[in-house]
């Protein structure tokens, strides 16, 4: 007689790669010290040796690094699932590890030597911001880097920080037909002035705390030009991956949102099971009000994964030829997994009512994880309208 099968193990019955189980099988080993170390984590404002050890020792960091700099290669469906997975334990892992992930594709970009010596060399994490907020002056052999940059997640276990900045000649910036021409440099942390700016709504865990570099020299070998990241990296045998940096990171966002969704459901659905509202004769699980808005939020997350499965197929298998019609279908993927994700979240703590106030319910930080996180640019509902203007003749762009 076959097993009956409930809603959760039908779930489970999804194809899913021999790569993929196993390394949700190294998240379930860590999932208790994520657990553990969660209320420490955000109120310290940072990730806890141990759990980054932990991380480190199970290769996370480096599952999206090309196999000759030292990591694991693994597929973007394996890395999206371990990202969704960390999340539902602690946004602000997941958070860090998908930031890892993101920048740790500039390795495929970089020279083979200095991609080595940062990914491989180098055992902690290599994060920064891509946002050209600082400057880069050209001179023999390299630049002179100056600038403040934000959002430096992960920046209390790394040994390297990235700076996004634009190339400026005679205090101008060196102009190309698509603009400012940008660089992203890379500074080993001990380099940079950390400010202690991250007070924020949700992801506390995360430490992403702006950061400064006086005028510093970075050598030519340790920089990309920010048009290459338009565009999938050169062929090598090195290379990891023939996705362009732009059509790569959006999976990391993404899987997070879609973890932090999933957890609040799960959340939901044992706090309906034992809650018996006031004035109220039955639990919340009995009301049929409760019952069609936790199926609606369901379909919210399960539509978002299937979209993201979807747009993760065509990344990997049109990643040097799908040119703007892929980046098109990745960023729409990517605001639709964000606003599902959020309403999904949004619907379960409104049915849990005043329970879902208290810091002692998982509900208060899963909501507020998920609206600091869909402030990225990646998730930004502004790609509903460049999309719209892509599919309707126009050229895609980032933002107007």
């Amino acid at each position: 007689m076959s097993e009956k099968l409930t809603h959760q193990s039908l779930m489970n019955k999804a194809s899913v790669s021999c790569q993929t189980k196993d390394w949700l099988a190294r998240v379930g080993k860590l999932a208790p010290l994520i657990s553990e170390n969660r209320e420490r984590s955000e109120r310290e404002r940072v990730l806890p040796d141990v759990v980054f050890e932990a991380l480190r020792e199970a290769g996370i960091h480096r599952m999206w690094v090309s196999r000759e700099f030292g990591g694991s290669e693994v597929s973007l469906e394996t890395g999206s699932a371990v990202i969704q997975e960390l999340a539902r334990l602690d946004a602000s892992v997941a958070w860090q590890m998908g930031v890892q992930g993101a920048i740790g594709r500039l390795s495929d970009y970089l020279p083979e030597p200095t991609a080595r010596k940062l990914f491989q060399d180098h055992t902690r994490l290599v994060v920064g911001g891509v946002n050209p907020s600082g400057r880069a002056v050209p001179v023999a052999g390299g630049y002179l880097l100056s600038g403040t940059w934000g959002f430096a997640s992960g920046s209390a276990h790394a040994d390297w920080l990235v700076c996004a900045a634009i190339v400026t000649e005679s205090d101008r910036p060196r102009m190309t037909p698509a603009g400012p021409e940008t660089r992203l440099l890379f500074v080993p942390k001990a380099q940079c002035r950390m400010l202690d700016t991250w007070y924020t709504l949700g992801l506390r865990g995360t430490g992403s705390h702006d950061y400064q570099v006086g005028e510093t020299f970075v050598p030519e070998d340790f920089t990309v030009a920010g048009p290459a990241m338009l565009r999938p990296p050169a062929w090598r045998p090195s290379r990891a991956y023939p996705i362009g940096y732009y059509d790569f990171g959006p999976f990391t966002s993404s899987s997070t949102a879609l973890g932090i969704a999933r957890g609040a459901i799960d959340a939901f659905k044992q706090l309906a099971t034992a809650k018996t509202p006031a004035a109220a004769t039955t639990t919340l699980a009995n009301s049929h009000t409760v019952q069609e808005k936790l199926a609606r939020a369901e379909a919210l997350a399960r539509a978002g994964q299937l979209l993201l499965s979807d747009a993760a197929w065509h990344a990997a298998n049109h990643g040097e030829d799908g040119g703007d019609a892929l980046s098109a279908m990745i960023r729409l993927t990517a605001a639709t997994v964000a606003e599902n994700a959020t309403e999904a979240v949004d619907s379960v703590c409104r049915l849990a009512g005043a329970s879902a106030i208290y810091a002692a319910s998982p509900l208060e930080r899963y909501f507020r994880d998920i609206h600091t996180a869909v402030k990225h640019i990646t998730l930004s509902h502004s790609h509903f309208e460049m999309v719209g203007q892509f599919l309707l003749g126009g050229s895609l762009k980032m933002r107007r």
